[in-house]
């Protein structure tokens, strides 16, 4: 698949992401499968990835700030 940003070959890896879930908290998710491009910092989620990432921030802790996942999909 190539970038849509700059035509780079995307490439599948493995990285961390933050996600802002609410004014004030922030999940972080470890090991979370993408595409990222090899020339600019664009990446992509899959459908499935996003779905399982979704599911992920429904169940995390209202009450906290600041909470680190694993993706274990």
């Amino acid at each position: 698949m190539k970038c849509d940003v700059c035509g780079a070959q995307m490439t599948a890896v493995k990285t961390d992401l933050p996600f802002k879930v609410r004014e004030g908290g922030i999940v972080i998710v470890k090991g979370l499968p993408v595409l990222q491009c090899g020339n600019c910092p664009q990446y992509l989620l899959e459908d499935a990835v996003l779905a399982e990432v979704d599911q992920i921030l429904q169940r995390v802790d209202a009450a906290k700030e600041l909470e680190i996942v694993r993706y274990a999909a």
